[in-house]
């Protein structure tokens, strides 16, 4: 591992199990991204909530980028094209398989529900395939 830093890894955890628990207690659904993006898109009935939770999603993130820019990595960037054909591809992928990590890595995981430790089996494989083709051929 790079900067393994244990305590900060274990403070975001408990944050986003709690986080989860709080919108299942709240909501009654699982706070999965792409779900919750979808009733964004599409009309819904709890779409007001849907949007406040983007919204605090990304004033998060743009706060820590303020107030906190160490937090985030200098990592590698890819080329504008590359990036936005890999968005679609993950977009599709985790419609055709009813959700993203998110959804099944957190949220179903922690029900212990088959569909989605199988799921997050598929994603983890074929992340690990993916860096090692990308690395083979760069």
């Amino acid at each position: 591992m790079y900067h393994f830093t244990p305590a900060p890894a274990l403070l975001g955890g408990l944050l986003i199990g709690l986080a989860i628990s709080l919108v299942l207690l709240t909501h009654g659904r699982a706070a999965g991204i792409s779900g919750l993006w979808a009733g964004v898109l599409r009309p819904s009935s709890d779409r007001g909530f849907r949007i406040w939770f983007f919204a605090g999603l990304i004033g998060t993130g743009l706060l820590m980028r303020a107030f906190l820019p160490q937090a985030f990595g200098e990592g590698p960037t890819a080329p504008l094209g590359l990036t936005v054909a890999a968005g679609l591809l993950v977009g599709y992928g985790t419609r055709l398989g009813g959700g993203c990590t998110s959804g099944h890595g957190v949220c179903g995981n922690s029900r212990l529900e088959l569909r989605s430790i199988v799921a997050t089996v598929t994603f983890m494989l074929t992340g690990a395939l993916a860096v090692f083709a990308w690395r083979a051929l760069s």
